[in-house]
């Protein structure tokens, strides 16, 4: 019988985080970026819902409730992958981009910045909307984080004077 595709992405993300101790022993890593949907989403879709009103569900328990007490955002009683992920390479939980943005802090995009947005799509949002007939859609699709990469990526890199 052959492997199922999710045991194939877990035998490989298992693969990813031991090989990823080796690394962080050598201190080669110092910051994660992410991007993508549920999966990875550390609070941004929390953010949009709150100045939305859409995807509340995500800001009650139990989503959090066992990560630190609170709602956090994340698809999850507790923590993601992406947690496991960053622990695993001896770096700090990353933050959802809204977090760091609302705060100002530079040097926290240095450190790791997450733009994942639960519920996001490859394709736009407008294009799924059309298509969905009446669906609410989150502005979060893959064309949006990178756009929000996009402007804060001379404060991760720390260049942050414009060249003209």
């Amino acid at each position: 019988m052959a492997p199922s595709t999710t045991s194939r992405i877990f035998a490989g993300l298992l693969v990813v985080l031991w090989s990823g101790r080796l690394y962080a022993a050598n201190g080669c890593f110092s910051s994660i970026i992410s991007f993508g949907d549920s999966i990875a989403d550390t609070g941004n879709a929390k953010y949009l819902a709150s100045i939305s009103d859409d995807v509340q569900f995500l800001c009650v328990p139990p989503y959090g409730q066992n990560f630190i007490g609170q709602s956090t955002g994340r698809c999850s009683n507790g923590r993601l992958i992406i947690d496991f992920l960053a622990e695993s390479l001896g770096l700090p939980l990353i933050p959802p981009y809204f977090d760091i943005k609302g705060s100002g802090s530079v040097v926290a995009l240095r450190q790791g910045v997450n733009y994942a947005v639960a519920g996001s799509t490859a394709m736009n949002s407008s294009f799924v909307e059309a298509r969905c007939n009446g669906c609410v859609v989150i502005n979060g699709s893959l064309e949006v984080q990178l756009a929000w990469f996009k402007q804060s990526l001379p404060f991760i890199c720390g260049n942050t004077t414009s060249s003209g």
